[in-house]
C-alpha cells in the first residue's frame, strides 16, 4: 500500500502542475457563473428578436425565469458539455503512460497494474470532485443573487448525482484507455457510451433501473417530478466497480 500511496500522490501532483488542473474547473466555474445569468437574460434576448420590422405581428411570449431556470441549465450544460468533457480529458489516463513508458518505470517500484489503474482513477475523482463544488456553490451563489434560496436541496441533490453519472463515466474510460491505443479512439468510444445511454434515457424501464436515469434525474428532480433513484445509483455504483475491475483484469494482461 505503501507504493500505492506514494503513486497517487504522484498523481495528485501532475494533476495540479499541469493543464488538467485548469479544464474541468474552468469548464464548470463558466458554467456555475454563466446558467443564472442565461436563464435571467433568455426571456429579453427572445423578446428583442420579435422588435425588428421583418417580425411584425410576430409575438413571443415567455414566463418569468425562476430559480428552477438557474438550475435547470446548469444540470443540462453539465449533462451534456461537461461529460464530453470528462470524457476527453480522460481518455489517455492508461494509454499515455504506455505510450510514454512510465508505465514500465512505476511498475518496476512496489506499484502494481492495479493499483496504477486504481489510482489514475482515484485522481481524477478527486479533481472532479473538487470542480463539481466549486461550479455548484457559485451557481448557487449567483442564483441566490439574482433570484432566491428556493430548491438548494434539489439542486445539491441533482449536482451529487451528476458527480456519480461522471465518475463511472472516468472508470470506463479507463477500461476504454486500456483497450484502445490511442486517446481519440477512447474518446471516441467514450462518446459513443454517452450516446447509448443519452438514446436509453428516453426508455422508460431504463430510465428507471439503470445509469441511463442518472443523465435526466437531475432536471426531473429541479422540477418537481417524482424520480426513482435507487436503481439508477445502485447500478451506476455498480456498473463502476465493474469497469474498474475490468480496466485491472486487462491492463494485468497487457504487454507494456
Amino acid at each position: 500500500m505503501h507504493g500505492f500511496a506514494v503513486f497517487l500522490a504522484k498523481e495528485m501532483r501532475e494533476i495540479v502542475r499541469t493543464w488538467r488542473i485548469w479544464v474541468l474547473p474552468l469548464i464548470l466555474v463558466f458554467i456555475g457563473l454563466t446558467s443564472p445569468i442565461i436563464a435571467e437574460l433568455t426571456p429579453q434576448l427572445l423578446s428583442s428578436l420579435s422588435t425588428g420590422p421583418e417580425m411584425e405581428g410576430v409575438v413571443i411570449q415567455l414566463p418569468d425565469p425562476v430559480t428552477r431556470d438557474a438550475y435547470l441549465q446548469f444540470t443540462k450544460n453539465a449533462s451534456q458539455i461537461v461529460i464530453i468533457a470528462v470524457i476527453i480529458s480522460v481518455a489517455g489516463m492508461i494509454s499515455a503512460e504506455k505510450r510514454s513508458g512510465t508505465a514500465v518505470l512505476v511498475l518496476t517500484k512496489p506499484v502494481s497494474r492495479t493499483g496504477l489503474v486504481v489510482a489514475k482513477i482515484l485522481s481524477n475523482w478527486v479533481l472532479l470532485l473538487g470542480a463539481t463544488a466549486l461550479g455548484a456553490l457559485l451557481c448557487v451563489g449567483v442564483t441566490v443573487v439574482i433570484f432566491d434560496t428556493e430548491l438548494l436541496v434539489e439542486f445539491a441533490t441533482a449536482a451529487g448525482l451528476w458527480y456519480v453519472l461522471a465518475a463511472m463515466f472516468v472508470a470506463f474510460m479507463a477500461v476504454f484507455s486500456v483497450l484502445v491505443g490511442s486517446q481519440g479512439g477512447a474518446a471516441g468510444a467514450g462518446v459513443a457510451l454517452y450516446l447509448v445511454l443519452s438514446v436509453l434515457t428516453g426508455w422508460g424501464p431504463m430510465r428507471d433501473y439503470s445509469p441511463a436515469g442518472l443523465l435526466s434525474a437531475g432536471d426531473r428532480i429541479i422540477v418537481g417530478e417524482s424520480v426513482a433513484l435507487l436503481w439508477p445509483v445502485v447500478t451506476a455504483v455498480a456498473a463502476t466497480v465493474v469497469a474498474i475491475a475490468l480496466a485491472a483484469w486487462l491492463f494485468e494482461r497487457q504487454e507494456l
